[in-house]
């Protein structure tokens, strides 16, 4: 949908700048978790390798992505943020960065399809160098309805495998009118952020909007991928009977040889408590899953888009529905069975929590600060595709983070390195 533009682009649309204070406090916090983002912000202070450079960020407004935004800002950027997602949005954090950091952010918990096109619109009109996207709406909008702006562009970089589906699908199309950065093929975000971040605060999602017993349920992940495997390994640790299924030949018998059980959607709709998505693909759950549910299932998304449950489909099953809970709402099927769907189908883990830990996310955000330098760096000289993150750079974020954890790891010798790189020497 393309948002109406108005006639002068404000300096910002918050909730309330009273929360400030609060929002402050909180980022703090998160900062304390943040050792490789820190040092990264103090080196950019120094040296403000991102000078001159107008960025738009389309992230998830939170403590973590706060603490990414004042590095891009003390690099020397000029940074603008709007929402990636109408639900995720921490509005005072939002309120922190307005006040405290005077940073220019379009973002409200639980704005409306039109005001969150809008807001990317208002981002846009700061005629960015450089895109940051956590989902590739901002890279969409600009190539759908503002093309006269492309001509400014460096480059970008992506944050989740949602967005990076679409830019690679874009590329393929010939569409993709500037390099970006795959962010989230970084094995440092990739390992720790999909598995570890998504599996810890996807459960916590799930437990804030219900509070239900996850021991001893049939909890059913769709999807194992990295966000699947760390969701599973989780669901597991709690005493969840895990299932998983999956289209992937390969995928489905790693689940397997993890200890899991994997199974069709169908078989698996009829004996699942939870169920949780996580595959960025569209109706993974659809209308014929839903009528074998049990009475009382519960369905959740752990996916970018609320695209991967069939939600019309369950609306036009339920012959009434009713919100329960705070994020819980109940659609009533018949008299003999009740579906209850969390977060509105979005994010589970952003919609009713707070997301991923700030430890994990410093890891992340370092990847994306650097890819940020990188691409001001040498953007101009890049082909107009996706890029993995540079090696050089995951294994500096890898070193930077067992520093700050007080580990020291060991390095190969002189006789090693020879050795390895030698073809002579068998056994």
């Amino acid at each position: 949908m393309k948002a109406t533009l108005a006639k002068e682009t404000p300096k910002f649309d918050i909730k309330d700048s009273a929360l400030a204070a609060e929002g402050k406090l909180r980022i703090e916090w998160a900062s304390q978790q943040m050792p490789v983002l820190k040092l990264i912000r103090e080196r950019f202070a120094k040296e403000k390798p991102l000078k001159g450079t107008r960025l738009a960020a389309c992230l998830h407004v939170t403590t973590e992505t706060a603490n990414l935004i004042t590095t891009l800002k003390a690099g020397g950027a000029e940074v603008v943020l709007c929402a990636s997602n109408p639900l995720s949005t921490q509005d005072d954090v939002a309120a922190s960065l307005v006040v405290h950091e005077k940073i220019p952010v379009y973002a409200i918990k639980g704005e409306n399809h039109q005001t969150y096109y809008q807001h990317i619109q208002w981002a846009l009109d700061h005629k960015p160098h450089v895109t940051m996207d956590d989902g590739a709406d901002i890279v969409s909008t600009l190539h759908s309805q503002r093309k006269e702006l492309l001509d400014n562009i460096i480059g970008g970089t992506e944050e989740t495998t949602t967005g990076v589906i679409r830019l690679r699908s874009m590329e393929k199309d010939g569409a993709l009118c500037y390099p970006i950065v795959a962010v989230n093929d970084a094995k440092t975000k990739q390992f720790f952020d999909n598995r570890y971040g998504t599996g810890q605060s996807s459960i916590d999602g799930i437990l804030r909007a219900t509070n239900v017993l996850i021991a001893g349920k049939a909890f059913v992940v769709i999807g194992y991928g990295w966000c699947g495997r760390g969701i599973a390994m989780r669901a597991r640790g709690m005493g969840a009977r895990v299932i998983v299924t999956e289209v992937e030949p390969l995928k489905a018998l790693e689940a397997v040889m993890d200890g899991f059980e994997a199974m069709a959607i169908r078989e698996a709709a009829a004996v699942g408590d939870i169920f949780i998505t996580a595959t960025g693909n569209i109706n993974c759950i659809r209308r014929e899953h839903m009528k074998l549910m049990k009475d009382g299932a519960i369905l959740c998304n752990s996916g970018h888009f609320n695209v991967e449950i069939d939600l019309k489909a369950l609306d036009e099953l339920a012959k009434k529905r009713r919100k329960i809970r705070e994020f819980v709402e109940e659609y009533v099927i018949s008299d003999e069975q009740k579906i209850y769907l969390l977060g509105e189908g979005r994010l589970i883990n952003l919609a009713a929590a707070e997301g991923h830990p700030a430890q994990v996310m410093d890891m992340s955000f370092a990847n994306q600060a650097l890819a940020a330098e990188f691409m001001v760096g040498l953007g101009k000289k890049l082909e107009k595709k996706v890029y993995k993150v540079p090696e050089v750079i995951d294994k500096e974020i890898a070193k930077l983070k067992l520093k700050s954890m007080g580990i020291q790891i060991d390095t190969l010798t002189r006789e090693q390195k020879q050795y390895l790189a030698s073809w002579e020497m068998g056994t």
